[in-house]
């Protein structure tokens, strides 16, 4: 090896010897300016006349005829010395750069090796400083701990609790030693080009002082450093494998979505779009045979999904035999209005409902537990009885197990009795009829049983098959017998349940709640429902907030069979809807926003299926027909939907009701505004408007009227649309006159000569000429005469003169009659 060991001598390129300035940088930004002079190499030019030197030395030197001219043997000698010596040092410098290659090759292993060797180091280093810190903080704990032992015992042993204390501290950490620190504090420096341990950024006053951010990597970031680190000492890369993903692909999807799903940049995807010759934006929308070529393109697989497709999270379960246990019938109390639906329950739960209801009837649809004196738990639903509310003792009747048939004894078969029963019938459930107020004088229990028959149902006094308890809500005679009936029901049912599942349940009754929010009354059918768990019920999800029994106790779960009031909606449900419990917000999501979804697109379609011939011939129908619109604010669901159905009812083909907008909840503003628009009245049932509302509906003239009877507001409404009838116009037959003669009078005209048969003639009333009975002319009266005084009426068996308005083709022998117009105001039935 040469004397520089292969490091070149620093110079310019230049004609001529010329001072400069180099610029070095090294490692660290480390930087030094040298001054560097360079001088031109002497070149030998032989003379002109000089030949070239031979190609070998033996054939020169042998032979002096074919030696150049001039040259001596001596000189001779030395040139080939020079050629053999320069073959010489071409072999030496063949053999030394192979030896250079090979320990440049060595040189790259051990910097290998030394990099490997050291992140394996740093990684132990870690480890250790890490379960130092872990020792001394047990230890300092320790420390505490026997500190304050020590504090607790008292003054006299204190100092020979030192000692014993002594030996639970820590010992002192051996100090490193003096390379080991040298070592640790040294910065390797990237011979290799692993810039990795460089520091970038400013340097903080913490990163000085600790040695670092204070952060350690993962032992999968130090194998993928040095994975990267190896490949980069070999001189190579890795290509990562491509991940083929399944791609769900909707009807239509988003572009940053498809990219999503992909797992691939939405650049990428942008410009495989516009390579395809469609010039789209990562937020428009494509359709799926457009999305399934850049799936492809990508390499990925399709799998086509309709929106429907996201509610098969919900699946049907089938509960195995095994898992199945006992759970307490769901029985339903239905009836007519005031035969003692509600009184027998408070009888059951020794409550006083009845007494918190307007008027003394029900307008919820209540959920309650009883438990027996025997331990049996039922489950009880009060509906009711109103002819409004048909709709909640269908759904009333859907969930049951069993139906409880409340019947008078002193008022028989009624019907909303009769509907009930086609309900129970309908919904294919178990009946027990109970004969109540059996207490009162006018009693028929015999009566009761007899009218029932007539819609098909048989007790077991009649000798049938449906059960029958005579009670009484105010004495409680038969309460037991009713109990052991339903008791005796229920065992036959054998009803059974799976707790341990996802919970489903119905919605008895919604409500918003001013200071709790959407509020669902919910009966559990299957699995538990839970605080925390996440649940679709129709087009509204949520979490599981709080679960309130029928007690207003706050409970942890609901099992089958229990009725819970549920916290935690995004908006109200519809009074029936199904809650079912699913795994993650995102599903429950979805699935709502789909449902909204299908019912406004349901909705839209209802509308646009109405042809313009149609809307042209209902336009022409509606002309004849007077609408009175409301608007109807409720506190639950179930009464905002019975009071629409009520208005529904009202009117004929002269007027009719129309509901412009129906909620639940306080009256607001809003509605205030939409009042004041239609020139609408709002209808408050149970509810009330704010302050805000109230100041707004004064200034507007907005009227409000407030109920807690559906008996009134119906009433009122009817009476209101009743006013929209046009009046009737009767007639009053007062009297008949026969014309005897007809005189010709100057400046009247045609007068003709009467006797009056029947009744009498007045001058205000209406007249009819009969001729043969055949009216010609229909009118007033001109001028009403007695001789020649004008008179206001004329009795019967009396003559008189008249003359007709505008009409003189009277003749003798022609009849008049006489009669009177009367307004009546008519009813809507």
């Amino acid at each position: 090896m040469s004397d520089n060991d292969g490091k070149k001598t620093l110079g310019l390129r230049g004609a001529a010897p010329r001072p400069g300035n180099v610029k070095q940088s090294f490692s660290h930004g480390r930087t030094k300016n040298v001054v560097v002079e360079t001088k031109r190499k002497r070149v030998v030019v032989p003379k002109p006349g000089a030949a070239k030197p031979a190609g070998g030395g033996a054939v020169a030197g042998g032979n002096p005829a074919k030696r150049p001219a001039g040259i001596t043997d001596a000189e001779m000698d030395r040139r080939l010395k020079a050629v053999q010596a320069a073959k010489a040092r071409e072999v030496e410098d063949a053999a030394r750069r192979e030896a250079e290659e090979k320990a440049r090759a060595e040189d790259r292993e051990r910097r290998r090796a030394e990099i490997e060797a050291k992140e394996a180091e740093e990684l132990e280093r870690a480890e250790r400083a890490k379960a130092k810190v872990e020792a001394e903080e047990a230890a300092k704990k320790a420390a505490e701990e026997a500190a304050r032992l020590a504090a607790a015992e008292p003054a006299a042993e204190k100092p020979s609790a030192a000692p014993r204390a002594a030996p639970n501290k820590p010992a002192p950490a051996a100090a490193p030693r003096k390379s080991d620190r040298e070592r640790d504090q040294r910065t390797p420096r990237g011979k290799a080009g692993d810039n990795d341990g460089r520091r970038s950024g400013k340097l903080t006053l913490n990163q000085a002082l600790t040695g670092g951010d204070g952060r350690h990597k993962s032992m999968a970031a130090m194998k993928r450093k040095q994975e990267r680190a190896r490949q980069k000492a070999m001189g190579g890369t890795v290509e990562r494998e491509k991940i083929i993903r399944d791609v769900q692909l909707p009807p239509a999807i988003v572009v940053s979505e498809l990219a999503a799903r992909m797992a691939e940049k939405t650049g990428a995807v942008v410009k495989a779009l516009m390579n395809n010759g469609m010039m789209v934006t990562q937020n428009e929308t494509i359709d799926a045979d457009t999305a399934e070529l850049i799936i492809e393109e990508f390499g990925h697989k399709v799998v086509r999904v309709s929106d429907a497709d996201v509610e098969d999270v919900i699946a049907e379960v089938v509960d195995d035999e095994k898992d199945l246990v006992g759970r307490p019938p769901i029985i339903t109390i239905m009836g007519h209005v005031d035969h003692g639906k509600t009184s027998l329950l408070d009888a059951i739960r020794n409550a006083k409902v009845v007494a918190g209801e307007a008027g003394g009837i029900t307008q919820h649809i209540g959920a309650y537990q009883v438990t027996t004196d025997t331990g049996a738990v039922l489950s009880f639903l009060d509906t009711p009885g109103h002819a409004a509310f048909t709709s909640m003792r269908s759904r009333g009747a859907q969930v049951t197990d069993i139906v409880v048939l409340v019947v008078a004894a002193d008022d028989a078969v009624m019907p909303q009795t009769v509907e009930a029963i086609n309900h129970a019938k309908a919904a294919g459930v178990p009946m027990i009829v109970a004969i109540n107020k059996i207490d009162k004088p006018g009693a028929n229990p015999d009566k009761v049983r007899t009218d029932l028959l007539q819609h098909e149902v048989i007790v077991e006094k009649m000798s049938g098959e449906v059960q029958d308890v005579e009670v009484s809500a105010i004495t409680g005679q038969g309460l037991d017998q009713l109990l052991e009936a339903i008791a005796l029901q229920s065992e036959i049912l054998e009803l059974k349940a799976n707790p341990n599942r996802s919970a489903v349940g119905a919605v008895i009754e919604a409500q918003l709640d001013v200071g709790r929010g959407p509020v669902a009354t919910v009966l559990v059918q299957n699995g538990t429902l839970r605080v925390g768990d996440i649940f679709v019920v129709g087009e509204q999800y949520g979490k599981v907030r709080a679960l309130i029994n029928d007690h207003g106790e706050r409970v942890k779960e609901a099992g089958p069979s229990v009725p819970v009031e549920v916290l935690g909606l995004n908006g109200t449900p519809e009074a029936g809807d199904v809650l079912n419990v699913v795994e993650t917000d995102a599903q429950a999501r979805e699935i709502a926003e789909y449902r909204e979804k299908a019912a406004k697109d349901k909705r839209a379609a209802a509308g646009a299926a109405t042809t313009l011939e149609q809307l042209m011939a209902n336009a022409k129908a509606d002309e004849s027909v007077s609408e009175m619109p409301i608007l109807v604010k409720a506190d639950v669901q179930g009464s905002a939907e019975a009071i629409v159905q009520a208005m529904a009812k009202i009117g004929n083909d002269e007027v009719r009701v129309r509901v412009l907008h129906s909620g639940v909840g306080a009256i607001t503003e809003s509605d205030i505004g939409l009042a004041e628009a239609s020139g609408a009245p709002i209808m408050g049932f149970n509810v009330r408007a704010n302050a805000s509302a109230r100041n707004t509906a004064n200034q507007k003239g907005v009227e409000i009227r407030y109920y807690s009877i559906i008996y009134d507001l119906v009433d009122d409404v009817k009476a209101a649309a009743s006013g929209l009838l046009s009046a009737e116009i009767r007639e009053n037959f007062i009297g008949y006159a026969n014309i005897k003669e007809v005189f010709k009078v100057t400046g009247i005209g045609k007068v003709a000569g009467c006797l009056v048969t029947e009744g009498v003639a007045r001058r205000s009333a209406g007249v009819r000429l009969l001729r043969d009975n055949v009216v010609i002319h229909e009118g007033t009266l001109k001028t009403l005469k007695r001789f020649k005084d004008e008179v206001a009426e004329v009795q019967s068996g009396q003559e008189c003169g008249m003359a007709f308005e505008n009409y003189d083709d009277v003749r003798a022998g022609d009849v008049i009659e006489i009669f009177e117009r009367e307004e009546v105001e008519r009813n809507l039935d």
